[in-house]
This record gives structure tokens, C-alpha cells and sequence, in this order.
């Protein structure tokens, strides 16, 4: 059984990841053997993020805040992101989010994150072994 706190994660070394645009607090990882990863980000007001999971594909259900989400490829469009909204770039699609105010999500990756992950260049991380 595992059960953690918010405060556990936030002490830990390869659970919580503090940026400029974001805050990441993962309670599951490859380690756990859960098959997925589950964290809280906390993406900041004003941030304006690009993301391109080459190598992961994820979920994410928006439960504070509001921004928007661009679709570059391979299916453009643009989304309205609030509380009760769900989005998954299942295509690994590329897109880029527009932080308007403060959002917490709740977000599910696979293959699951080891906790040591950072964005690239490309806004992807690295495939996990």
C-alpha cells in the first residue's frame, strides 16, 4: 500500500520539481510499480509553456484556474481550459498552453516518470528505460 502527503512529496528530492512556469508534485513513479505516474502540477499565472511529449502520452483534468491550450499538430485548434475539463494528447500531440490564471491539475503519464525528468528543447522528456 502506498500513502504519502502532499507535504511528503513536496520534501522530496525526485518527487517535487519547482520552475519559473510550473510546479510539479509527483506522487507516483516508475519506482512505485504502478504502471503510470499521478502528480499535481501547479502551472503559473502568466506562464506560457510548450510541450511536445514525443515519448510519453498523458492526461490531465483541470480542477483550479483557467488558461488555454493550443494544438499545433497534428490536429490544430485551440481550447478554453477550466475547472471539470480534461485533456489528453493521446496523438503526442504538440501544443503549447497559456497560463491565465493559477491552474492545479491532476496528471497521468505513461510510460511512468522516474521523478529525474526535465522538458528538452522540444518541451519532451527523454524516453524512461
Amino acid at each position: 500500500m502506498i500513502v504519502q502527503t502532499i507535504d511528503e512529496v513536496i520534501k522530496s528530492e525526485d518527487r517535487n520539481v519547482e520552475t519559473d512556469k510550473f510546479n510539479s508534485r509527483r506522487f507516483l513513479l516508475k519506482k512505485d510499480g504502478m504502471g503510470f505516474s499521478l502528480m499535481e502540477t501547479i502551472l503559473h499565472e502568466g506562464a506560457v509553456i510548450d510541450v511536445w511529449y514525443k515519448n510519453h502520452v498523458e492526461a490531465c483534468y483541470v480542477f483550479e484556474g483557467e488558461g488555454e491550450l493550443e494544438v499545433l499538430e497534428p490536429e490544430p485548434g485551440t481550447y478554453k481550459l477550466v475547472p471539470g475539463t480534461l485533456y489528453a494528447p493521446n496523438k503526442h500531440d504538440k501544443h503549447i498552453l497559456r497560463i491565465k490564471k493559477t491552474m492545479k491539475l491532476v496528471c497521468v503519464f505513461n510510460p511512468p516518470l522516474t521523478g529525474l525528468e526535465v522538458h528538452d528543447e522540444d518541451g519532451s522528456y527523454v524516453a524512461s528505460e
